[in-house]
């Protein structure tokens, strides 16, 4: 008789700029954070209560590639920033909940615009439009010793060398403090989790060849081919 060996699954990472690795427990994505890109998706840019999706930890991808998905037509890009924590805990306040972050990054949230099109229609989840392979691109985090707590600057998209997204982390409706304490109240936060702060107007379709340099004020550019 063969005994069995359970497989053990590595463990999903974040390349950090000191060339450390930052393991990632969770990825927390929250919607419609940008005034205009809520409008252009077609909703109230009103001050709602924020809502959250989840991507796979191991959808986070450090390699400078991105592989254009199946089952897509229609594949778009969306510059964001990302926060990973050190700490955790339930029901943060928010004048704590700074306290908890190790550091941040520049991130591409990509969509399979068409398939996400398709389950908002049945009332499903969004899953299949946004946690698949390798959906994650992201930059080597920079500790918060060396950023600060950026609560302003540029954020921006390039495709091709041609400007398509563009805005200010100060337009986010919902600040990465109250994102924390938010989901705090409703999931048990732990060293690991990364929260996408959400996106600026201007987001738009992708194909094989091109080529997005996406940036963020003080964390410098993440550049991604699309293969």
């Amino acid at each position: 008789m063969t005994d069995f060996v359970i497989p053990t699954p590595p463990v999903p990472a974040i390349p950090t700029s000191d060339g450390g690795q930052f393991p990632v427990r969770r990825v927390y994505c929250i919607g419609r954070n940008f005034a205009a890109h809520a409008v252009e998706m077609g909703h109230d840019p009103d001050r709602e209560p924020p809502f959250f999706f989840q991507k796979n930890p191991n959808n986070l991808d450090a390699s400078g590639e991105f592989p254009y998905p199946p089952h897509s037509n229609d594949v778009h890009h969306e510059v964001e920033l990302l926060v990973a924590l050190k700490s955790g805990g339930e029901n943060i306040a928010v004048e704590n909940a700074l306290d908890h972050v190790w550091g941040y990054g520049v991130s591409l949230d990509m969509t399979r615009r068409d398939l996400q099109g398709n389950a908002k229609k049945m009332g499903r989840p969004w899953e299949i439009g946004k946690a698949f392979e390798r959906s994650g691109p992201v930059a080597p985090l920079v500790p918060v010793e060396q950023t600060g707590h950026p609560d302003q600057g540029r954020i921006e998209l390039k495709v091709n060398d041609k400007l398509v997204q563009e805005g200010d982390l100060n337009q986010m409706i919902w600040k990465v403090p109250e994102m924390i304490s938010y989901l705090s109240e409703y999931f048990d936060l732990a060293a690991g989790d990364v929260i996408m702060a959400g996106t600026p107007s201007g987001v738009g379709a992708i194909s094989r060849g091109d080529t997005m340099q996406a940036s963020i004020e003080g964390l410098g550019t993440l550049s991604v081919q699309v293969v």
